[in-house]
């Protein structure tokens, strides 16, 4: 059955809960369907959100396919440089999710897309993954190869007898690299030395805690190399609002009535911030209620930007509100 969540005022939900985490489960069915309504386009963050190790969290898929079936776009929006656009898309099928190719948003496709716009014709040396390579072969973009690249020797010996460094690189796109050593630090820093090799970050995620361990980001290589070369990267992934610049610029969206949803404040949420979106935290992932308060406590203008306007445990807790409205039309 087809069930709509009637109207709302373009801004009603917008200033009401602007950056003030209410928990939803706290909300009377009236005011979660007011919400609803708020709200036209749909984009969410990956890992943490809607999955977690490859398997979906309980309610993440039927939230997502309600929301389409309701009439809402929804688009998947990741930072994770190592799968491709149809590898994200194959793994969001197979888990259940109604989306399509057209709305995934990922990082290496937009790093592709960007160099491509910039008539890009030279060699790009690739710290990264086969999900960056694969998307610059699909535009037509040289590359150098990715994989292991360790140190052979001593430091003396290396810089005398191993390291060789390419003549037509003409940008150093870091993402995340299993492999990331010495010497692809060391060339990365020579390439950059160069005014106008560009230094493309995919993002700048810091690490991913997972049990009795932390797996090193992506934002940890960038920032290596950042440190030796003394450049700025440009970020393609989120925080930074280009990522969305196509959706916002071709009217594909309004701002103000998307939703930006996401486990991790520092990108997903102040994505949102940054674009205009309204802004849901899902607890299920990287940041918890207890990070949100200590931003509330601070006094640096930066962290207030990292509070949510709404926030829930995790995105199936949703479920409820869309089965009170499953009798028809709510107004």
């Amino acid at each position: 059955m087809r069930f709509t969540f009637g109207t709302c005022s373009r801004h009603t939900a917008l200033n009401m809960y602007k950056q003030t985490c209410t928990n939803l489960l706290e909300l009377s069915s009236a005011k979660v369907t007011e919400w609803l309504a708020s709200f036209d386009s749909v984009i969410t963050d990956c890992d943490g959100v809607l999955w977690v190790y490859g398997k979906a969290i309980d309610g993440s898929v039927d939230v997502m396919n309600t929301f389409k079936a309701t009439g809402k776009n929804i688009y998947f929006c990741t930072n994770n440089s190592t799968k491709t656009r149809s590898e994200l898309l194959k793994k969001g099928v197979e888990l259940g999710f109604n989306i399509t190719e057209n709305g995934i948003i990922s990082t290496a496709h937009a790093t592709a897309s960007y160099l491509k716009r910039r008539k890009f014709n030279k060699r790009v040396f690739v710290i990264g993954s086969e999900g960056i390579t694969q998307e610059l072969d699909a535009v037509g973009i040289k590359h150098t190869q990715i994989g292991p690249d360790p140190m052979k020797a001593s430091l003396a010996e290396y810089m005398s007898q191993h390291l060789k460094l390419e003549n037509d690189i003409g940008a150093v796109v870091v993402g995340f690299d299993e492999h990331f050593s010495f010497p692809k630090m060391m060339k990365a820093a020579s390439y950059l030395n160069d005014p106008d090799c560009l230094f493309v970050a995919t993002n700048t995620d810091e690490r991913f805690p997972m049990p009795n361990m932390i797996v090193p980001g992506s934002g940890s290589f960038v920032r290596a190399i950042q440190t030796c070369a003394e450049r700025e990267p440009l970020v393609i992934g989120k925080p930074n609002p280009a990522i969305c610049d196509a959706l916002i610029k071709q009217n594909v969206i309004d701002p103000a009535r998307t939703l930006m949803i996401g486990d991790r404040a520092n990108t997903d949420i102040l994505l949102g911030y940054n674009c205009g979106f309204q802004t849901l935290l899902v607890g299920s992932g990287i940041h918890q209620l207890s990070d949100v308060e200590q931003w509330r406590q601070s006094k640096n203008p930066e962290d207030k930007k990292l509070i949510p306007d709404v926030y829930l445990p995790k995105l199936g807790d949703l479920l409820p509100s869309f089965a009170n409205s499953r009798s028809g039309t709510i107004h």
